[in-house]
């Protein structure tokens, strides 16, 4: 196996070669060096070590908290992430490999319904037992083990690729440890930090208005076209006509969505898909989630607590619906997904994620966009961004026949894509290829918006 590395996005015209800085593998298929193993043991001790200390703030108790069923404890993401590595790798290619607890293969099983009967998702904050020292004795026993095949083992480029998806899944479960443990802390009436020590950055006085990155019409190669880390999803490449637009130079802020709110953006059905507006109706909605007023002034909780609202920020954690609804009310509306990666092949420089807000940083909440530039745009980073695009398969997609080929493929149905990142994903995770999904209700993923629209 030759480890190469892709740098830059290479523009011809119009049309654009997706080529990032990832590494892949060049068949055909052969054994792994030890330098190549030992460089994929440092990488795995250091996902592996991360995820653990972002639960460090956390208690026994917080580690157990379940607050709604779409969030998981922060205990059970410790287990299934370990559980990962137990099923698709040690089981099948360490020798010798004894299970830990024959138990946890369904305990911890999240939707793999070809591997047995997952254990239901709304009642894992039910489990008691195993305890937080057991679920930690687990993460330690899974890490030798791994360490074992690694440098005891023939290692061979397919399996290394498992590998590496591990770690992938393993990363977006760090971005959803703090997700769930945000939702779990904001339901809390001592709202309570999860650090007491992140700084709050004082926003800045003024917004600029946003500039507007052109977009011409061209044929355009879009998805994984080389052979780097991506999920199944992200593929295969595709060639796609796209007409001329216009992409905003930043996101929506809060200020500009309390003026939405103040104008009546709530109590107006016409801005509302029906879908949406049927749920303001039901949960009598009148702003984003863990937006509130304490004696007339608007407040947010955030993974510090709950702090004054910042206008100058970017509005976080919105529904499709709102973010669809405050489009129309400000008179444009949602990129497509298509548009969005184009924006970003033609716009970002290759260094992108290491400038952005994102895990690394330890900011933990979006910041405001001080010096977004029609040249140079920040794109990646800061929240996930709702596009207008149903999460669909592309052109030529098959799943995997085994096991894996469940991670994505069977969830191309009633959820929407949304592409860059945010301030709690790692730099390393992130792709422009990459497609993240949620239903339309959701909004307790770090989730913003960014307008579009036609060429004027």
């Amino acid at each position: 196996m030759t480890l190469i590395s892709e740098a830059g996005s290479g523009v011809s015209g119009n049309k654009v070669t997706n080529h990032s800085e990832h590494l892949y593998w060049q068949e055909p298929e052969r054994e792994l060096s030890l330098d190549e193993r030992a460089a994929l043991l440092l990488r795995y001790q250091r996902v592996r070590s991360e995820t653990e200390s972002l639960v460090d703030p956390l208690t026994a108790e917080d580690m157990q908290l379940q607050s709604m069923p779409d969030a998981s404890p922060s205990k059970w993401h410790l287990a299934h992430t370990s559980w990962f590595f137990e099923t698709f790798i040690l089981r099948i290619h360490l020798t010798g490999y004894r299970i830990y607890n024959p138990a946890f293969h369904s305990l911890f099983n999240s939707y793999y319904n070809t591997l047995g009967k997952p254990f239901l998702r709304p009642q894992r904050g039910l489990l008691s037992r195993p305890s937080i020292e057991e679920v930690f004795a687990y993460r330690s026993s899974v890490d030798r083990a791994v360490e074992q095949w690694l440098t005891e083992e023939d290692v061979f480029s397919e399996q290394a690729k498992l590998l590496v998806l591990g770690l992938n899944h393993e990363q977006q479960h760090q971005e959803l440890l703090l997700t769930d443990i945000k939702h779990a802390f904001s339901i809390n009436p001592l709202q309570p930090a999860y650090r007491e020590d992140l700084d709050i950055e004082p926003g800045v006085d003024e917004v600029s208005p946003p500039e507007w990155l052109s977009i011409p019409e061209d044929n355009y190669t879009l998805g994984c076209d080389v052979e780097i880390f991506c999920f199944d999803n992200e593929g295969p490449a595709h060639q796609r006509f796209q007409q001329a637009f216009r992409l905003s130079s930043r996101l929506v802020t809060n200020g500009e969505y309390l003026d939405f709110l103040q104008d009546g953006g709530y109590e107006e059905p016409r801005l509302w898909l029906s879908d949406g507006w049927s749920r303001v109706q039901e949960q009598k909605a009148r702003g984003p989630l863990y937006w509130t007023r304490v004696d007339g002034d608007w407040f947010q909780f955030t993974l510090a607590g709950l702090q004054p609202l910042d206008l100058s920020a970017p509005v976080c954690h919105v529904s499709f619906y709102e973010a669809d609804a405050f489009a129309s009310w400000a008179g444009y509306r949602l990129p497509t997904e298509f548009e969005w990666e184009i924006a970003a092949w033609l716009h970002c420089r290759r260094d992108a994620a290491d400038r952005a807000n994102m895990l690394e940083a330890r900011n933990f909440q979006p910041l405001a966009e001080v010096e977004p530039t029609g040249d140079e745009p920040q794109l990646l980073g800061n929240l996930w961004q709702w596009t207008s695009s149903a999460y669909l398969p592309y052109p030529g997609f098959r799943a995997s026949a085994d096991a894996v080929g469940e991670y994505n493929g069977k969830f191309m149905c009633n959820q929407m894509v949304l592409r860059g990142g945010s301030c709690i994903t790692p730099k390393d995770h992130i792709r422009i290829s990459y497609r993240n999904f949620f239903y339309p209700h959701q909004a307790w993923q770090f989730t913003g918006i960014r307008l579009a629209g036609e060429l004027p």
